[in-house]
This record gives structure tokens, C-alpha cells and sequence, in this order.
């Protein structure tokens, strides 16, 4: 399948030289300037690039934050092969940063779907950015039983999609950058959902800027510097009828518990 893969993008490539070629002529012939035919063309990327965000946007914003990842961070991964490349799903991961979910978006080989607090998806100018990544907000029951019900029905078909889906079972982020105990929110999704749980363990982000270490994350702009090392061990996969929320707790602390970078 690769051969062919490869030999169909050749074609592709060949065919839209041929056809640029063509309309380059053309344009020129029609009295255009080099610099207006560039100029015509860099309209054509921007007017194809929109296309392609509006079509899939968690792949163009995925490669942004791929990028922005690789500048501020030097990330090492074990266990990636754990992440499975087709069907339904769940990863379960600690809290550590507000950037979590931007680490674990660029390791995973597909898109995922994240449960987030709906006040961090409420976000002004940011908020848009979740939307795009088909992040489904979650409230407290107590505070919007609605919108904490719509969270599992949500998370629910995402996973008859056969969608990868991620949550952090501590339901907030860490304050002192010890695991905090997991919550029983993921058996709501595995009683109606009965799928592999995934469970997964950031090290090293404790103490960066976008942790909770002085109290509020961000105060101290860059206080690691760039490309600071961290890690990503993934654990095998557990059946679902094997999994309880104190028995995945001892399962990511004992990823956190390995060495990663």
C-alpha cells in the first residue's frame, strides 16, 4: 500500500506541475508581470489553505502546535506504540499544565477528542480553538447538571464513532505536582461504552511555566528557558471490565514512577 501510496502522490505532483506550468503561460501570455503572477498565486495558497482549515481544522492546528511544541520542549516518548491507530478508545493521563493536552495532540498518531473544564473552553480568544478541536466542555453536576450530563452523552458518541477519547480522571490540575486521587466519571463512559482504557503519565512538566507551581500558571514567562525536556510513557491498554478508578491510579503512577527522559 505504501508503493502505491507513493507512486499516486508522484502522479499528483507531476499533474498540478504540468498545470501550473499551463496557467503560468497563460497568465503571462495574458499580460500579467511575474511579480502579479506570484502575487495571483500566493492568493490561490491562502484562498486553498482556508479551505483546508475549514475542512479539517485539527490537523492544520495540530501542526501549529506541533511547531510551537518543538520549540519550548525537547519531548521524549515510550510506549507510543500503546496508542492505537484505529477504533474507539480512551486515554487517561495526569494533569499537570495547562498544556497537557497539547502534548499529548502532537504525540498521538490520530486526532482526539478531550473533555475539558468548560470554563477553561469558555476562554475568551482562545475558545474558538477548542471548538475547532471538538472538545467537549464538562461542568461540575452540582453547578450545571445539564451540561455535566450532555459532557457523557457527548464523550459517549464519540466513542460509537470509534473516536480516540481523552480525559484526566483528576479532574483538575495538579497543585503540588503529586497525582491526586482519579474520580469515577470514566465508569459512567464504560458502562454504555465498554472500551480500552489507555493509561498514560507527563513527566517533568511540574515546575514549567504553564504549571501551577507558583500558585497560577504563566507568572513567570519562560522560567525553564527553551527546549526543556520532558516525557511521555504510555502504559498497554486495559479491558474495560478491568478497570476501577483506584486500580487506573496506580497504574499512571507507576508510569510516573518510570524514568522517561
Amino acid at each position: 500500500h505504501r508503493a502505491r501510496i507513493i507512486a499516486a502522490n508522484n502522479i499528483l505532483n507531476a499533474l498540478f506541475m504540468i498545470v501550473s506550468s499551463v496557467l503560468a503561460g497563460a497568465l503571462l501570455g495574458a499580460g500579467f508581470s511575474v511579480p502579479e503572477v506570484f502575487g495571483a498565486t500566493a492568493v490561490l495558497n491562502v484562498l486553498v489553505v482556508g479551505y483546508v482549515f475549514w475542512l479539517m481544522p485539527e490537523y492544520i492546528i495540530r501542526l501549529v502546535m506541533l511547531f510551537v511544541t518543538r520549540i519550548v520542549y525537547r519531548l521524549q516518548v515510550r510506549g507510543d506504540l500503546n496508542l492505537p491507530t484505529e477504533g474507539a478508545a480512551i486515554l487517561v493521563c495526569n494533569h499537570v499544565s495547562f498544556v497537557d493536552a497539547i502534548i499529548l495532540g502532537v504525540t498521538s498518531p490520530r486526532p482526539m477528542v478531550f473533555i475539558m473544564d468548560h470554563r477553561i473552553f469558555k476562554t475568551p480568544g482562545i475558545g474558538w480553538l477548542f471548538k475547532a478541536l471538538k472538545a467537549i466542555p464538562i461542568a461540575p453536576q452540582k453547578e450545571d447538571p445539564q451540561a455535566y450530563e450532555a459532557a457523557f452523552e457527548r464523550a459517549r458518541q464519540v466513542l460509537r464513532e470509534g473516536e480516540l477519547l481523552c480525559l484526566f480522571p483528576e479532574g483538575a490540575i495538579t497543585k503540588d505536582g503529586q497525582l491526586q486521587p482519579f474520580k469515577a466519571g470514566i465508569m459512567k463512559i464504560l458502562e454504555t461504552n465498554p472500551v480500552p482504557v489507555i493509561p498514560a503519565a507527563l513527566h517533568n512538566l511540574w515546575g514549567s511555566t504553564f504549571s501551577r507551581i507558583d500558585g497560577a500558571a504563566m507568572k513567570r514567562p519562560l522560567r525553564r528557558g527553551l527546549f526543556n525536556r520532558i516525557g511521555l510513557v504510555v502504559g498497554e491498554p486495559i479491558a474495560p471490565e478491568q478497570v476501577t478508578p483506584e486500580g487506573l491510579q496506580q497504574r499512571v503512577q507507576a508510569l510516573l514512577d518510570e524514568p522517561a527522559i
